[in-house]
């Protein structure tokens, strides 16, 4: 390796991105489409689309504040493109929009509140300013956390100074705690609100393993694409993608632990308040869509992670990671869709464009955030010894 390698992007991603932002145009005009078509059921799939690409943007965010506090040649070699992820936060404050212009088409307690002579206790929290409130909070605190760990981490390639990669390890240790917070409460405004009448004490914690889950699936699969491409052919090696595959795998299983544990304790307690949840989900035809997330985004996943040698095969690493991408949508459709249709699975075909729309913007953005940096932290204390060849 060579010290005068400016790791500059591969000019490949200039066509990626104009065919991002194509197709993501394509989405939205269909979503436009859909919208007038069908208001209710727009803004119901646009909730799906935004809360999937959010949670790859907040899940990079928690990982590479998790990279800071702990180093690892994993960390190192991705930290830009977990950075690039969480530059797309103020695309996602736009995105939030039609959500704030749907609010009476998707949560219930809305409609109930407008028709409440607001004498419970718990209608200020359930009204409309509060909500905004609160998601505005959410976001600048996300915002905040996003500009110093990318401004630290730009003067970082501009000087060796030894005190940014101390400030960047004081910011993440209480940024990982304020961000546990604040998605938990988002998740509990955004997801779990959907079902006015039901609360869970994990289900905060059990979106953002699924948080985790997708960023890595997505860091992954982006890494696999550029490691046949200078100069990333000379950065990854199978150590490395060993060490994503074990994360993974990691993610996985935390994701199948949270979600057990929330159906074995509402479960165990059978109590009416703590059961409308799960009802829609497993007496009717949405079981089948459970019983595909548990072999398809678990077992499936969790015996092929075993393997060491699809860890450090790229081309077979990738095709698990897209795998989990895939099954978060589907994950996603299961949280939200039961809710309005609980007589049975229900798709639309908006679900999946409004994926697309949403996607198709958010990578071009998010690419051209990877073009402005070198795609190496340069100036890391330990960066030669996470680019020796293994």
């Amino acid at each position: 390796m060579t010290e005068t390698t400016s790791y500059s992007p591969p000019p490949e991603l200039n066509r990626f991105q104009r065919d991002a932002i194509a197709v993501g145009i394509g989405g939205v005009v269909l979503c436009i489409l859909g919208w007038l078509l069908g208001p209710e059921q727009f803004f119901r799939s646009y909730l799906i689309g935004y809360m999937f690409w959010l949670s790859i943007t907040l899940g990079c965010l928690a990982i590479v504040m998790l990279q800071h506090l702990t180093g690892g040649d994993w960390g190192l070699v991705v930290q830009r493109l977990l950075e690039s992820a969480t530059r797309t936060l103020p695309l996602m404050v736009l995105f939030f929009i039609p959500i704030a212009l749907g609010l009476n088409k998707l949560y219930p307690w809305l409609r109930v509140a407008e028709g409440n002579s607001g004498e419970q206790p718990h209608d200020a929290w359930m009204s409309v300013p509060f909500f905004l409130l609160r998601a505005g909070f959410y976001f600048a605190t996300w915002l905040i956390m996003a500009y110093y760990l990318n401004r630290w981490s730009q003067e970082q390639d501009r000087n060796a100074d030894p005190q940014l990669k101390r400030r960047l390890q004081i910011l993440s240790g209480p940024g990982l705690v304020v961000y546990g917070l604040t998605a938990t409460f988002a998740a509990t405004d955004w997801l779990m609100s959907l079902v006015p009448e039901w609360y869970s004490t994990i289900f905060g914690l059990r979106v953002i393993g699924s948080q985790a889950l997708s960023a890595m699936a997505f860091v992954i699969a982006v890494a696999a694409l550029l490691y046949r491409r200078a100069p990333m052919n000379q950065v990854f090696t199978t150590k490395h993608f060993h060490d994503l595959g074990k994360l993974l795998l990691t993610f996985v299983m935390i994701w199948a632990y949270l979600a057990f544990s929330q159906l074995l304790i509402i479960w165990a307690g059978n109590l009416p308040e703590e059961i409308p949840f799960y009802l829609p989900r497993m007496q009717t035809s949405w079981r089948w869509v459970g019983i595909s997330l548990i072999v398809f985004q678990f077992a499936l996943p969790f015996l092929l992670l075993l393997s060491r040698e699809l860890k450090e095969h790229a081309q077979q690493l990738i095709a698990v990671a897209a795998l989990a991408i895939v099954l978060r949508f589907i994950d996603l459709v299961w949280l939200v869709n039961p809710q309005f249709h609980p007589q049975g699975i229900h798709f639309s075909w908006l679900d999946p464009i409004v994926v697309i729309a949403i996607g198709g913007i958010w990578l071009a953005f998010f690419v051209w955030q990877l073009r402005e940096r070198p795609l190496v932290p340069l100036h890391d204390p330990r960066l030669r010894e996470a680019l020796v060849r293994h």
